[in-house]
């Protein structure tokens, strides 16, 4: 008689092997997370992981500002130009061909001001990021907030985030930044004081935040719209979920995706917004760096210096391309259908 353990247990040689079952390259078969996969999936795209290394050189760049300024010998303020003879002729343009371009000022002068170039785009990234990086941020939680609340809750509560988002994006941005800025700075500082930098930087964000939530709120309400009557949403209130509870534990996680998309592509808009307040003369105020202002300044003098207004433009360019090229790999990384 046959025992069951004899009868279950295949012989030597006559059930597949580990190896076999491994796979055809001999290792174990491990299973993957999907974040494990998206950054699989990522490191396999050359063109994001090249626009990543990008984005990180600005961001370290940004950071380590003052520390690049002590290396360099030279700050963002002082106006080597007026300072030291033979820098700059009577008309306030470099002696030097190139825009001054030498081993001292490895960028060249600023004209008029004789301010060092390379250390004024230092300085004027790390600014553009900063405001890029906290607008981005708080317009992301307010939009979540306010997409998930509008598109689960719905009714008149639905309608009437619906009317609000359709409002804002209704505004002409730009006009109304331009318009909006000095208002909030008069109701503030009276017209014989000089506005403080922190004002503007401050006026800036809140600006471009009220703004800005609307777009990913939108997104967001839809993405919920379609989410809240799909089963494991409805299994989730028969077992009496709380709301709370359904938003963070069941939404949140299946919205990960189109926030951090949305984000990473909101970011570099919000660097050419700032940078189009400094060139309209509403941005950052003197002598705050500020990527815009270069582009003013680069705008009135290029026809006897189109150095200066080189180095801003081609540093924008390569840090917006780069920036969406990676917004464009994650999307693909995390959701690979929309790959073409």
């Amino acid at each position: 008689m046959t025992l069951p353990s004899q009868a279950t247990t295949p012989e030597a040689g006559s059930g597949p092997s580990p190896a076999a079952v491994a796979g055809a390259g001999g290792s174990p078969m491990v299973g993957r997370s999907p974040a494990q996969l998206m950054w699989r999936r990522f490191r396999r795209d050359r063109t994001g992981v090249t626009s990543a290394f990008i984005v990180a050189f600005y961001f370290l760049v940004a950071i380590l500002a003052p520390v690049i300024s002590m290396v360099y010998g030279k700050d963002p303020y002082t106006t080597y130009g007026q300072n030291q003879p033979g820098l700059l002729n009577d008309y306030g343009y470099p002696i030097l061909p190139n825009g001054g371009v030498s081993g001292d000022f490895w960028f060249g002068l600023e004209p008029g001001l004789g301010r060092d170039v390379f250390m004024q785009l230092v300085y004027g990234i790390r600014t553009s990021l900063s405001i890029a990086i906290v607008v981005t941020i708080i317009t992301t939680v307010i939009g979540v907030v306010m997409g998930i609340w509008s598109g689960y809750v719905g009714g008149k509560t639905d309608y009437v985030i619906g009317r609000i988002i359709d409002t804002l994006l209704a505004f002409p941005s730009q006009l109304f930044l331009i318009v909006f800025l000095p208002v909030v700075e008069a109701a503030v500082v009276s017209p014989e004081e000089e506005t403080p930098v922190w004002l503007r930087y401050v006026s800036i964000c809140v600006v471009l935040t009220v703004l800005g939530w609307a777009t990913i709120s939108r997104l967001l309400r839809a993405q919920v719209l379609s989410l809240r009557e799909r089963e494991f949403i409805e299994a989730a209130k028969v077992t009496g979920a709380s709301p709370f509870r359904i938003i963070f534990k069941e939404l949140l996680p299946n919205l990960w995706t189109p926030i951090i998309i949305q984000s990473t592509l909101a970011l570099p808009l919000y660097v050419g917004a700032e940078a189009g307040l400094g060139f309209l003369g509403v941005g950052m105020t003197e002598p705050t760096p500020d990527w815009g202002r270069m582009f003013l300044v680069g705008s009135n003098v290029y026809h006897q210096d189109i150095t200066y207004l080189i180095f801003p433009g081609v540093s924008m360019v390569i840090f917006v391309v780069a920036f969406n090229l990676l917004g464009d790999s994650l999307r693909d990384a995390f959701d690979p259908k929309t790959r073409r």
